[in-house]
């Protein structure tokens, strides 16, 4: 039987589990497509599904015994998730049960949905945007109560609107200048010397610098930073590592050279998600166990965002040239460009008076942070420092932002900024014109209006199957 809407265009039926696969009270199987109604009919033993309604029903298999009872819903074309006919069995959330009623859909004739495929159908039937769709993928992965929040923003159409917004001033500012370039005796001024256009390129420049700045703020937020932990042997490295995850999940001993391998873990610091990285000591040796793993921790060093140098506040009496010593193997200008020095062990000085302290390392200012592992003394003011280092400070309504949002961003903006100089330098209309609509090109990438297939499908591989 079928109920399908005739004006919706319909793909064949995938099928899916969209419940984590485990034990659970309740499991639901997704299908979407031109037979899901008529699959979700035969399996509960239903002769019609209303609309939107939990129909209690006993799923059958072939030969008519129950495999399991539960709930069916029914969503009809065009007002349902991906825009298709879609079905949602609900049963137990046993692994066996779920798979059994899985392989039933597909003896009814879906198949198995690929990776994003149903939101893959949502966008395609202009559903949901592309931001949101990523967006989808960010609040299931969230590890934060920012990132989920900021993923549901984005998810609703806020960070969308935004560009749209910005889209449409681009295509009006197109459409005025390319119709005066098509009629200048309409004109009774040269447009290009008259200060409408240039007003309003710097207004889009205005606000594409405030999206950017969000953005980042965004991506930040979704992707966090790098911070590497580095320092001679028995520095306090491994500690810190313990008392910035809360846990003790590194071995710390008074042996030098405990830590041998690279060790890492990943923690949200006051809204920031670090992938944290403890390292082993640096220092020579004949060992060539810890060889190896000092030659793994300079390369995390090469890969950080942050480097985290921690030092002996009570034994060490030139930071700076310990700096210089352990990281002699590496570019020091970008080491130093990327470095908060950490003087641990700050509980056994006897005179704390180092808070305006600073140190010139190549050339870059840098006041190190004195905390105690042992006392968790200035832990928070690391924290602050290290958010200040990246310039996490994301606003209330921060939106999740992807590295191919800023990099589309950016373009945009450097086609503007083009189309800037055509109209003051030049006075190229055509010229202006072109920057105008490459920059317009550049933003209808974020959303998906101008995507590549090869996009497309790198963006919704990596979803869950069930979405």
């Amino acid at each position: 039987m079928s109920n399908t809407n005739a004006t919706t265009p319909m793909q064949p039926t995938i099928a899916a589990i969209a419940t984590p696969i485990g034990q659970g009270g309740v499991g639901v199987i997704r299908l979407s497509g031109r037979t899901a109604y008529a699959i979700g009919c035969a399996m509960s033993d239903k002769a019609t599904l209303t609309p939107r309604h939990a129909h209690f029903a006993k799923f059958k298999d072939a030969q008519g015994a129950t495999i399991d009872e539960g709930v069916v819903i029914y969503f009809k074309a065009p007002h349902s998730f991906t825009g298709e006919d879609v079905v949602e069995i609900q049963g137990h959330g046993g692994v066996v049960l779920q798979n059994l009623l899985l392989a039933r859909c597909f003896e009814l004739g879906a198949r198995q949905a690929t990776a994003g495929e149903f939101s893959m159908r949502a966008f395609e039937n202009d559903k949901i945007d592309l931001v949101q769709a990523e967006a989808i993928s960010d609040a299931i992965s969230a590890t934060s109560i920012a990132q989920a929040t900021s993923a549901i923003r984005s998810l609703s159409g806020e960070f969308s609107n935004k560009i749209n917004e910005l889209l449409e001033k681009l295509t009006t500012l197109r459409l005025y200048v390319e119709a005066s370039i098509d009629f200048p005796d309409e004109e009774d001024v040269d447009f290009l010397s008259d200060g409408v256009i240039e007003n309003k390129i710097n207004d889009i420049l205005a606000k594409l610098d405030g999206i950017l700045a969000t953005a980042e703020q965004g991506q930040l937020l979704r992707d966090g930073v790098q911070v590497v932990l580095a320092g001679k042997p028995n520095a306090g490295k491994s500690s810190l590592l313990n008392r910035l995850a809360g846990v003790e999940r590194a071995i710390v001993t008074d042996v030098a050279g405990t830590t041998r391998d690279t060790l890492e873990e990943r923690v949200n610091l006051d809204g920031l998600t670090v992938h944290l990285t403890d390292t082993a000591g640096l220092r020579q040796t004949d060992d060539k166990v810890e060889q190896i793993g000092i030659h793994r921790a300079i390369d995390a060093i090469s890969r950080a965002d942050v480097l985290l140098m921690v030092y002996d506040a009570a034994a060490e009496k030139d930071p700076v040239a310990l700096a210089k010593e352990l990281f002699a193997t590496e570019n020091f200008d970008d080491v130093s460009k990327k470095l908060l020095m950490v003087a641990n062990k700050s509980d056994l000085l006897q005179d704390l008076n180092v808070s305006c302290e600073t140190f010139d390392v190549a050339g870059v200012d840098i006041a190190p942070v004195y905390v105690s592992c042992e006392t968790g003394f200035g832990i928070d003011e690391l924290i602050a420092k290290l958010k200040d280092k990246v310039g996490f400070h994301p606003p209330e309504n921060s939106l999740i932002a992807r590295t191919r949002h800023i990099d589309a961003l950016k373009r945009a903006k450097a086609h503007t900024l083009d189309a800037k100089e055509q109209l003051t330098v030049f006075f190229a209309g055509e010229l202006v014109a072109e920057s105008l609509r490459l920059s317009q090109q550049a933003l209808g990438e974020i959303t998906g209006q101008m995507s590549a297939d090869e996009l497309l499908g790198k963006i919704f591989s990596s979803f869950c199957i069930g979405k």
